[in-house]
């Protein structure tokens, strides 16, 4: 079967021809310097030489007014074109296979709304969670309910937020011992995104994950924290754990979680099992379209990229954030996760996301078979 290829483009057209002119004239100009006379093209050079100049002007203004450690996002009036984002989210959640759900999720797109007077904090944000428990319920409910309340009430809030979530996952791990009406012997992973402005924070302790969706391709912003990981199966064995069959001293298959203190030692020792999260942040860009927060069931029958072209396929259709989720917590099922399922998408635009073209410069005919075409087609939309 003969047919052309697609005929698009992400960013305008590109003409060789031209491309060679200018070289050319670079390079003539270049001579003419060196012999002490004035380029051809001198009010030319003069104005790019100014634009260059500005632009990375703003870049560096724009670098250093965006601190680590503070909210408070600045912006000149000339600068209209910087991108903010909107934050949109939806979530869905599903026991699955698994005889009892132990997950739980939180979502709060409008934190100056949700926090109120009680706390100084005047920056557009964001925040969402998702805590996979096991050994029972009453860990991942108890992070869910308390882990933002212990962020902003952080003496480091809001000068250092990184430092703020990770004292707060600490503060949960602790806490949670202390409550003696709970069952200490539960635990959980947890997966937080603290957005402020354009700085996303991704928090991870488990084996939960975020995935950036950035124009089609997909961004890991958090690590599995698996025992058989290099890095943390060399952690658990300095700390005096082993890693048997993938699981930690032959129980646990994460190397980090809040609770379960059947398996930890005294309050503040090092131990196998750490609270402690990975952080990782990003700025938002305007190629930035949706975040993924999943726990492991999806992830374990689906990569990545495969996720993302799935919730790009399904945002440009009805652009909406929640039947996303639901599309893809629907698609693990079919590919039978055995494990619960939990899914945020959180959209970064009010609109949906754009089709990507790519404009060929020259028509070439190709073949393909037909076998080749069905796979091709599966890849494409996100079906191996």
């Amino acid at each position: 079967m003969d047919f052309s290829p697609l005929i698009t483009v992400l960013e305008g057209d590109f003409d060789m021809d031209k491309a060679s002119a200018t070289e050319a004239d670079t390079l003539d100009d270049s001579k003419q310097m060196s012999k002490g006379k004035p380029p051809r093209h001198i009010s030319s050079i003069q104005h790019n030489i100014t634009s260059t100049t500005t632009s990375r002007l703003q870049v560096a203004v724009s670098a250093q007014d965006l601190d680590v450690c503070s909210l408070v996002m600045k912006s000149s009036p000339d600068e209209k074109t910087e991108f903010l984002p909107v934050y949109r989210s939806g979530s869905c959640a599903e026991q699955g296979a698994k005889q009892f759900m132990e997950d739980e999720h939180i979502c709060i797109d409008d934190l100056v709304q949700h926090l109120g007077a009680s706390v100084d904090f005047s920056s557009l944000g964001a925040f969402y969670g998702v805590f996979d428990g096991h050994g029972g319920t009453d860990a991942a409910l108890f992070v869910r309910k308390n882990i933002l309340r212990y962020i902003v009430e952080d003496s480091y809030f809001p000068l250092c937020v990184k430092k703020a979530i990770k004292n707060a996952f600490l503060k949960a791990d602790y806490e949670f011992a202390d409550d003696s009406s709970l069952d200490i012997s539960s635990g959980t992973t947890a997966l937080t995104a603290f957005i402020f402005g354009r700085r996303l924070i991704i928090a991870n302790a488990g084996d939960c994950r975020a995935v950036l969706g950035r124009r089609g391709r997909a961004i890991e912003l958090s690590k599995d924290h698996k025992p058989n990981c290099s890095s943390e199966k060399v952690r658990i064995e300095k700390l005096g754990g082993v890693v048997y069959d993938g699981y930690l001293n032959g129980q646990l298959s994460v190397a980090r979680a809040i609770g379960d203190w059947h398996m930890k030692g005294a309050k503040g020792s090092a131990c196998p099992l750490s609270p402690e999260p990975e952080l990782q942040e990003t700025d938002l860009s305007e190629e930035d379209e949706f975040l993924i927060m999943g726990c492991d069931g999806l992830w374990d029958v689906m990569s990545s990229q495969c996720a993302v072209t799935i919730a790009r396929k399904e945002l440009m259709i009805h652009n909406d954030p929640e039947r996303c989720s639901r599309e893809l917590v629907r698609e693990a099922l079919k590919r039978n996760t055995c494990d619960n399922l939990t899914v945020i998408v959180v959209c970064f635009s009010p609109d949906p996301p754009q089709r990507i073209e790519i404009r060929m410069q020259s028509r070439v005919r190709r073949s393909i078979s037909a076998e080749g075409l069905n796979l091709l087609k599966g890849v494409l939309d996100g079906y191996p």
